[in-house]
């Protein structure tokens, strides 16, 4: 089994992954880590609006909405 490190905007849509990283500074982090998005967490990406709109993902059961630089913040692990 191969192990690939993406962003989570790489993601398609409802394909889960584990969180294994978040790039950015310490306040950038806590902010990722506030909204429940954290290392060792599922995620998976609901919707991605087109010409670089938000980003929708699903964590916890629940649907949050986050800029696409932040998504880009987040790293998974897809196996």
């Amino acid at each position: 089994m191969i192990i690939v490190n993406i962003p989570v905007t790489e993601l398609r849509a409802h394909q889960k992954a584990r969180i294994v990283g978040l790039v950015g500074g310490r306040g950038f982090q806590n902010r990722l880590r506030s909204l429940g998005i954290r290392e060792g967490k599922e995620i998976s990406v609901l919707v991605s609006q087109p010409f670089g709109g938000p980003v929708v993902i699903e964590i916890d059961g629940r649907a949050t909405t986050i800029g696409r630089e932040m998504a880009r913040a987040i790293i998974v692990e897809q196996a």
